[in-house]
């Protein structure tokens, strides 16, 4: 490569920090590294996640030298999606507490959005729910050929709710409805035809291979952070807003509906089954309607 590979693959990489004691910092080049740590839970949106999250974006924001946000995670899962164990933990106001954790999330997809530099998904495991919604919030989205995505809330006796705003921005409608509807688990192929993932690697995510294609995404990644770096900083901080900003309308004008029926479902008769049998591990059974 040429000059700028010190940029893009890292040289000598600042002191990393970590947030919440759930999230990693570091920058190496232009590029600022955000992983999720917290692989006992399967990167779930615990509190801590997403507040480690929140000031992991406030630090890239804070740091002149990063351009390009590189969103990973450590274990077999990218992000598991909402913390069911937290969730369903009793408080002495359930609906105050759902509604509050509704808030802080939409915040996050909030803060993704709205960084003036672009924010890459690196996805080398799994993506549930929630975990669905960090991907199609970020600016570009790849993963390797052992990704695997669900839009699961419906197995749960919940909805994609605030998921639904940043997912219909990205995917074709009647995947987006069929995978919403369904909860189907889908390989990086289907998340790529469907506009969830940016970038194909492996030949457009065609057979699966017999060794993981690290090396392939690491240079998909690394390709993309060098065309960035050849961009300004300033250019690429006024285009984003724009191309965001039919999403950001959505979450403003939406917002506060889409976070009161999430509150709402969470709260449901069929929320407390699907989540017990999560737990549990058996099959929910459904209250006849």
């Amino acid at each position: 490569m040429g000059e700028s590979d010190s940029d893009v693959r890292g040289g000598v990489g600042e002191k990393e920090t970590r947030f919440a004691d759930a999230v990693r910092y570091r920058r190496e080049g232009i590029a600022a590294h955000i992983t999720l740590d917290t692989p006992a839970n399967r990167n779930a949106l615990s509190t801590p996640l997403v507040t480690g999250l929140r000031e992991a974006f406030a630090a890239v924001a804070a740091d002149p030298g990063a351009r390009v946000v590189l969103l990973g995670h450590t274990g077999g899962t990218f992000c598991a999606g909402a913390d069911l164990s937290e969730a369903s933990a009793s408080a002495s106001d359930p609906g105050e507490a759902v509604a509050e954790r509704t808030r802080v999330f939409l915040d996050l997809l909030r803060v993704i959005l709205t960084a003036d530099e672009p924010v890459i998904a690196v996805v080398d495991g799994h993506a549930r729910a929630g975990g669905v919604g960090l991907v199609a919030s970020c600016d570009f989205a790849v993963a390797t050929q052992r990704a695997t995505f669900g839009v699961t809330e419906v197995r749960l006796g919940l909805a994609p709710a605030m998921i639904s705003l940043p997912l219909r921005h990205r995917m074709t409608p009647r995947a987006l409805l069929r995978h919403m509807l369904t909860g189907e688990k889908f390989g990086p192929a289907e998340a790529f035809r469907s506009g969830l993932l940016s970038h194909a690697s492996e030949g457009e995510y065609g057979e699966r291979a017999e060794s993981e294609p690290s090396d392939a995404i690491g240079g998909l990644t690394a390709d993309l952070v060098g065309s960035l770096r050849k961009s300004s900083p300033a250019g690429v901080a006024a285009t984003k807003k724009l191309a965001v900003a039919p999403l950001l309308a959505d979450l403003d004008a939406e917002g506060a509906h889409v976070a009161q029926v999430s509150a709402k479902m969470f709260l449901g008769e069929d929320a407390g089954e699907g989540m017990t049998a999560f737990l549990e591990r058996r099959e929910p059974s459904w209250a006849v309607r």
